[in-house]
């Protein structure tokens, strides 16, 4: 699937502008961002509910830009289930393929096939309000695959649920992608379902893409400071570069790829709380200087402390260390310690884009 320079207006509202991107064939696409960010808007125009406003939809070489929703081929399974309350299990999954006008017996060994590959063999006689959501939803995705689509739409297709079951059905949902190897696009407001499930993700804010990438990529090399921010817990520390490779932060100097930024320039430094290493005493490791402990709060399977030092004047910092290491090293409040921050764990963007 491709789309190019897809845009989408509400009135003098701009919901989405400029949109490039090649979805491939087997494909399990996140697209991830805060609300309002335009990625439901986005789901809505590939799947034909919300036509655009300028730009082109292709799937399997065919320019779909303009069909109506019913020639268009996909499934989809929306946030709220959208079953048929008065209709069973069974006449639920079977409706896309009576539509089709096919054979009896075809259409009861199909439904019969989905609902095992679903888990709900024994549910078909149910009607939806006796099912629990979990089970609902998983309805929904036996009736949205039952027609075999070139194209898997889910929109937040979790998010209602709670949070044991959430985990459960993501793996499920995925597991159930590779085995049919169909085409999926999810919407999600949710960084550990994206990171999780999607092959890649597609991070965006106010109507553009921010960045693209797998999901290692966009947690470990964020492109901009929205997405640094948006995605896992970062630190951001307000510096000036002195050169291509240094940046100071208070009067701690820091090796670490400043990129365009000019000498001078005030830019933001980014680091990521678990890649604040404990350095020996004695070590002399690059970008390592001395900090005090000023809090440790326990998470249940790490510590996160707040380290701060008067030469990093009031910027304070979060490390994330394991019970582990907090224990061998005997880490409490008040401690002075020595810390690294790696060169290659740090990311610098311009100063004004962090709530741009």
């Amino acid at each position: 699937m491709r789309i190019e320079h897809l845009s989408k207006m509400f009135g003098d509202f701009t919901a989405l502008s400029g949109i490039n991107l090649e979805i491939h064939e087997r494909e399990f696409v996140c697209f991830l961002g805060p609300s309002g960010c335009g990625k439901t808007t986005l789901l809505r125009a590939i799947a034909g509910l919300d036509i655009q406003t300028s730009g082109k939809i292709e799937q399997a070489g065919l320019d779909i830009s303009a069909l109506p929703p019913s020639e268009r081929d996909f499934g989809i399974v929306f946030q709220s289930y959208a079953l048929f309350p008065n209709l069973t299990v069974v006449k639920n999954v079977a409706y896309g393929l009576e539509n089709r006008k096919l054979p009896r017996g075809e259409i009861r060994t199909r439904v019969a096939e989905l609902l095992a590959l679903v888990g709900l063999g024994d549910q078909g006689d149910k009607y939806p309000a006796q099912l629990s959501g979990g089970q609902q939803q998983r309805v929904a995705l036996a009736r949205a695959i039952a027609t075999s689509p070139g194209l898997l739409l889910l929109d937040e297709p979790l998010s209602a649920l709670d949070a044991k079951v959430r985990v459960y059905l993501r793996h499920e949902i995925r597991s159930l992608q590779r085995r049919l190897g169909v085409t999926t696009v999810m919407v999600t407001h949710d960084q550990e379902e994206a990171l999780t499930m999607a092959d890649r993700i597609v991070v965006m804010n106010q109507g553009v893409i921010e960045q693209i990438g797998a999901p290692m990529d966009i947690y470990r090399r964020p492109a901009t400071a929205f997405v640094a921010d948006f995605i896992g817990t970062m630190n951001f520390l307000p510096g000036v570069a002195e050169g291509p490779d240094r940046v100071r932060v208070g009067q701690v100097v820091l090796a670490c790829d400043a990129g365009d930024a000019e000498p001078g320039a005030q830019v933001t430094l980014a680091v990521r709380p678990e890649d604040i290493a404990l350095q020996d005493v004695k070590s002399s490791a690059e970008n390592a200087f001395e900090v005090e402990i000023g809090s440790m709060e326990f998470l249940g399977s790490f510590f996160r402390a707040e380290l701060a030092d008067e030469a990093m004047a009031d910027t304070r910092l979060r490390a994330d260390w394991s019970i582990n290491l907090v224990r061998r090293h005997g880490l409490e409040q008040g401690q002075r310690l020595h810390i690294a921050l790696p060169r290659d764990r740090i990311r610098v963007y311009p100063q004004s884009s962090l709530h741009g």
